[in-house]
C-alpha cells in the first residue's frame, strides 16, 4: 500500500538582513494538503522561483525545519524520525535538480548504489546488493555494467539522473520527492524522465512530489497539482481539474505564460522591494496584480474555497467578494479528499 501524505499548518520563516533591520519572510505560509493512500500518486508543485516550493520539499525531506505545524506520512509525523533518519530515509527519497552535485567526482557511481543498498536496502552483503542494484538500473533502462567502475563525468545529465532515480529505487521508498529533477536535463529529454515516473508509479506503487517550473510536464505526469504563490496554497486539486479549468487568477496567468512545452520562467530568485512587501502582506499576497482585486482582498486572508471535490482556491473570487460572508481563519484546513 501507498503512503498517505498530510500538511497541516505548515510555516516556515527567515529572516534576511541584519538582527535589527532584517526582514522577516514567510517562504510557506499556512499550507495544508491532504492525499490519500492506496492508490499511488504524482503531486506536482508549481509556481514562480520564490513561490515556496523548494522550502516546502526541504521540509517534507527533513533538511531544514518547519517553524510550525507538522507533516505525516502514514499518519506518522516528521518528528518521530529526529532520532533515527535511516528509518526515515528508507520511506522517503530524493532526487535533486542538478545529477552531477549529487554525486561527487572522485567518488565512483557504482559505490553510491552499494552504499544506498547495504546502508538503507538492508542488503547484507555485496552479492546481494548487486541483486537490488541490478533491478534498480533495469527499472531506468541502464544495465549495470554500463555503471561498473565509472564516474559521474563519463555519463551524460540524463544518464546520471536516471542513476540518481534508481538510487531512489534501491530502498523501495513509499515516498520519492523530486526538486526540479529535468531542468538540467535537455528539453527532448525530459519527457524520458517524466516517463520514468509514471512508470515507476504505476510498478513500484510509489508516490511523488514533483517540483517544477515547467507546466508542460506537470500536466502530462500529474494525479494532483499545488500552485503556490509567495508560501501560499493558492491553488489544489485533480491535475485535469485545475489545468484544464484553472479557477485562481495566478494559476491561469501561469498557464497563459507557457505557449510552448519545456516553456518555463527564470530560475534564479531576485527578491526586489515589492516582492518583499507581497511576502508581508495581510490580504491575498496576488492582490496587487490581481485584475479582480477589491478591497476586501487587500485587508483579510482568503478563504479556502471547495469549488469541487477535489479542487479548492484560495480567493474571494468565489465567494461574491461579500465581506460580510468572509468567515475562514488562518487556520483552514482543507478538506480530506
Amino acid at each position: 500500500m501507498t503512503s498517505s501524505l498530510k500538511i497541516q499548518n505548515l510555516n516556515k520563516q527567515f529572516k534576511r538582513g541584519g538582527l535589527i533591520f532584517g526582514t522577516k519572510i514567510t517562504a510557506v505560509e499556512n499550507v495544508n494538503i491532504e492525499l490519500p493512500a492506496g492508490k499511488p500518486w504524482i503531486m506536482s508543485i508549481v509556481g514562480e522561483s520564490g513561490s515556496g516550493k523548494s522550502t516546502l520539499a526541504m521540509m517534507v525531506l527533513r533538511l531544514i525545519d518547519m517553524t510550525s505545524g507538522d507533516i505525516f506520512i502514514d499518519e506518522k509525523p516528521l518528528s518521530c524520525y529526529r532520532h533515527n533518519k535511516t528509518e526515515f530515509y528508507k520511506k522517503v527519497q530524493p532526487i535533486f535538480q542538478n545529477p552531477f552535485s549529487a554525486f561527487s567526482s572522485r567518488r565512483r557511481v557504482d559505490a553510491y548504489l552499494y552504499s544506498t543498498a547495504m546502508k538503507l536496502g538492508g542488503a547484507q552483503n555485496r552479492t546481494k546488493a548487486k541483486v537490488m542494484i541490478e533491478e534498480a538500473l533495469e527499472s531506468v533502462g541502464l544495465d549495470y555494467q554500463t555503471v561498473e567502475g565509472k564516474y559521474p563525468n563519463q555519463f551524460s545529465g540524463g544518464e546520471l539522473q536516471r542513476i540518481s532515480i534508481a538510487r531512489a529505487l534501491i530502498t523501495r521508498p513509499s515516498l520519492i520527492v523530486a526538486d526540479e529533477p529535468v531542468a538540467m536535463i535537455d528539453a527532448s529529454l525530459r519527457t524520458n524522465i517524466v516517463n520514468l515516473f509514471k512508470k515507476i508509479k504505476d510498478e513500484y506503487h510509489v508516490n511523488f512530489i514533483y517540483i517544477t517550473h515547467d507546466l508542460s510536464t506537470a500536466y502530462y505526469v500529474s494525479d494532483y497539482i499545488a500552485t503556490l504563490y509567495r508560501g501560499n496554497l493558492i491553488e489544489f486539486g485533480n491535475a485535469q481539474e485545475v489545468l484544464n479549468d484553472p479557477a485562481h487568477p495566478y494559476t491561469q496567468l501561469l498557464l497563459d505564460s507557457v505557449p510552448r512545452v519545456g516553456a518555463k520562467w527564470e530560475d534564479d530568485f531576485v527578491l526586489p522591494d515589492m516582492e518583499t512587501k507581497e511576502y508581508g502582506l495581510v490580504g491575498c499576497k496576488f492582490a496587487n496584480r490581481c485584475p479582480y482585486a477589491k478591497e476586501v482582498c487587500r485587508t483579510k486572508r482568503p478563504p479556502s474555497i471547495q469549488k469541487s471535490g477535489s479542487h479548492m482556491i484560495l480567493c474571494f473570487k468565489y465567494n461574491d467578494y461579500n465581506e460580510m460572508t468572509f468567515s475562514a481563519t488562518d487556520g483552514d484546513i482543507i478538506k480530506k479528499i
